[in-house]
């Protein structure tokens, strides 16, 4: 950032301003999504940031860089929208056949996953000597899914704090609170965070082991062979459908769940492209039409692969998906 740059957009020149903002807006939009959970409500949340930062850059003094600036207006922007209940959750949906009776159901409804290709976006930052989770961890499907589990106030402190690696008289300034309230709420927000995370190791991204996973469920989830994908997961493995609330822990609770879908739509099994999310191996998941050669989409199906067998299977509910990560909007064969 330069004087003269920040000067002209002061004086209200939007492309100074574009050229401010510009390499921050990945890690912002990253920044929102762990806050959220919502690739939905990380793209509204981004643009009221930047609108506001426009808005009010004559505020900013330069005591803290504009990076510190910019995460405090969004920081905020993101409490107020969990606190006004301004996010754009949808109504949980109503299934087209009975499914069996759910292990449980989840608290986490509007839980969203986030492309691979906008992380490879945003660049390399120093991670500082205050960060606990890195890289991937910090953006690890299981790792957002615990992150919504806590107060507002306690994730924002943790991300700031452990993920971005602000130190505590930083993000007090950023809360408009004290460095030792910052401390409580930090070890309040761990103590909690490492409960619900589990200790589950995952397979390296990319990895043989993670592709060899993945091509075995993609090749039985088309050919619906529920005792090939049953083969595939662990003991305690679960399955999810975001933003349905059921769940289903364990091979038994799975397979109930998908021999009523298959029963449901008989003859035609579904088709997967794949894609990548949150650092994991994913697939655009795709309905055949009861009368044409084409595919409708249907959601997103985001798998947590150990080294061996898979831990868990998201089937996030929703046809608008698949596009967002850049998937076709139908298939035909």
């Amino acid at each position: 950032m330069t004087e003269a740059t920040l000067a002209r957009a002061r004086a209200g020149d939007g492309e100074a301003f574009r050229e401010l903002t510009q390499p921050y807006r990945g890690e912002l939009h990253l920044h929102c999504y762990r806050i959220l959970g919502s690739l939905t409500d990380a793209d509204d949340l981004l643009q009221e940031t930047l609108l506001a930062a426009w808005r009010g850059l004559d505020t900013f003094a330069g005591r803290a860089s504009l990076r510190a600036w910019l995460y405090r207006i969004a920081t905020n922007r993101c409490l107020n929208a969990l606190r006004d209940g301004r996010r754009r959750v949808p109504a949980e949906p109503v299934p087209p056949f009975d499914p069996p009776e759910p292990t449980r159901r989840g608290e986490t409804t509007w839980l969203q996953p986030y492309p691979d290709a906008l992380l490879e976006q945003i660049p390399d930052a120093d991670p500082g000597p205050e960060v606990r989770y890195h890289g991937r961890e910090a953006v690890e499907l299981a790792f957002i899914a615990a992150l919504q589990q806590l107060p507002p106030r306690q994730t924002a402190t943790l991300v700031l704090r452990d993920v971005l690696g602000y130190s505590a008289a930083e993000v007090a300034d950023m809360l408009a609170t004290t460095e030792t309230a910052v401390k409580g709420t930090l070890q309040r927000a761990r103590a909690t965070l490492d409960k619900r995370r589990g200790d589950v190791t995952l397979a390296r991204p990319g990895s043989a082991e993670e592709r060899d996973l993945t091509r075995r469920f993609a090749d039985a989830f088309t050919a619906d062979d529920i005792n090939g994908i049953v083969s595939l997961l662990t003991d305690d493995a679960w399955l999810a459908m975001p933003p349905a609330p059921h769940e289903y822990h364990g091979p038994d609770a799975i397979v109930a769940f998908l021999r009523a879908s298959t029963a449901w739509r008989p003859g035609r099994p579904f088709r997967l492209v794949a894609t990548r999310a949150n650092t994991q191996a994913a697939f655009g998941w795709y309905l055949p039409d009861r009368s044409r050669p084409i595919a409708h989409p249907a959601g997103l199906i985001v798998l947590t692969p150990g080294p061996h067998q898979i831990h868990a299977i998201t089937q996030f509910l929703g046809n608008d998906l698949p596009l967002r990560f850049g998937l076709p909007a139908t298939l035909t064969w």
